[in-house]
């Protein structure tokens, strides 16, 4: 099912010529290296992620105040993305598995630094108390995604395979599962807490 939802997704995009990617392949130094070189969806969905990458940086210059820890903190974030994207020839299908990781990779750049109008906002309530609210930022990134907001946090996450409604995932555990105008929502809190949610308003 995670296969064709991912190929299904990489079928939709629009076609590209056959492009290099944001690396220089002839100093590629793995497998995972040697096949994005080698394949031009990849290739250009590496490009792709590089893009948003800058994007963000661009983003985090025009910050009034704490740009420089935030530079520091998103190269840190992507060095540990490249390694865990490297570590994708453990995985059963390679290529599944680092397209799968770019696509959810350049969902988190564009929902966490906004770098796209969203498609939708809406604000849910939850556990049946107005003041738990829960607002979600949708974006029509190549893998759907989302950005959560609730009182002073802040998390992405990106739409994955559901039998109904539209489920996006988050992290550690934090996830929103929406039917119409409701919603069921999981906070990665100590607890894993879950709540019903009714949508209060969108736009």
């Amino acid at each position: 099912m995670r296969a064709c939802f991912t190929t299904c997704l990489l079928l939709a995009a629009p076609a590209f010529a056959q492009e290099d990617p944001s690396f220089d392949c002839s100093k590629a130094q793995s497998d995972v290296e040697t096949l994005i070189c080698e394949d031009a969806d990849l290739a250009r969905l590496d490009r792709l992620v590089a893009e948003r990458y800058t994007a963000a940086l661009a983003v985090i210059d025009g910050l009034d105040t704490g740009a420089e820890q935030a530079k520091q903190s998103l190269r840190a974030e992507q060095r540990g993305w490249i390694k865990g994207r490297d570590e994708c020839w453990k995985a059963g299908d390679l290529r599944t598995c680092i397209a799968d990781t770019y696509l959810r990779r350049e969902g988190e750049l564009v929902a966490r630094w906004m770098l796209e109008e969203p498609t939708g906002i809406a604000f849910w309530a939850c556990g049946g108390n107005p003041a738990n609210e829960v607002v979600t930022y949708f974006y029509a990134t190549e893998l759907p995604s989302v950005r959560f907001e609730r009182g002073d946090s802040i998390d992405t996450g990106t739409l994955v395979p559901t039998g109904s409604g539209a489920k996006y995932e988050g992290s550690f555990g934090r996830s929103i599962w929406t039917k119409g105008d409701s919603a069921l929502y999981r906070d990665p809190d100590p607890d894993g807490s879950e709540w019903d949610c009714v949508l209060t308003s969108n736009g």
